[in-house]
């Protein structure tokens, strides 16, 4: 399934470290989900302490910051306390979702091919309609993008 721009994206229920099992379509403010492949290391980690630093900005604008993973929610746990991060983590062991999202696919590592996680945000507005997504994300200044683009 092919997301587009201006429509609804899709609903979903998943785990998430607020303790509660957290649903897209319940939540009545812009979003950003950004998806990243792996809790504890170095991108991963940049990417969402960059959020975290960025999280106080992201609110004035009333706006959700979600990261989402493969990982389990006692790992999500451990990665949001050990980083401080002010913002809940959603575990998608079963790749549901990130499939569903498009964050899924054919990826290179050191010439060999795989299947993984491909580093993507996606801004949701209040009324749950996908206004922008970055694919193939470089962590370096991505957080300070979507802010950018928020602001517009």
């Amino acid at each position: 399934m092919k997301l587009k721009l201006n429509k609804k994206v899709p609903n979903f229920k998943l785990p998430s470290t607020s303790g509660d099992i957290f649903e897209i379509s319940k939540v009545k403010r812009n979003i950003i989900l950004y998806v990243y492949p792996k809790n504890n290391t170095p991108g991963c980690t940049l990417e969402s302490k960059d959020f975290s630093k960025l999280n106080n900005f992201f609110e004035k604008k009333k706006t959700l910051v979600l990261g989402i993973s493969g990982d389990s929610i006692t790992s999500h746990l451990q990665f949001k306390r050990k980083n401080k991060l002010k913002f809940d983590l959603l575990s998608d062991e079963k790749l549901i979702v990130i499939k569903k999202y498009g964050a899924w696919g054919k990826k290179k590592f050191l010439g060999k091919s795989y299947m993984g996680i491909i580093r993507s945000t996606f801004l949701i507005s209040s009324k749950g309609k996908l206004l922008k997504i970055w694919s193939n994300v470089r962590v370096k200044d991505h957080a300070k993008e979507v802010l950018a683009e928020l602001k517009k």
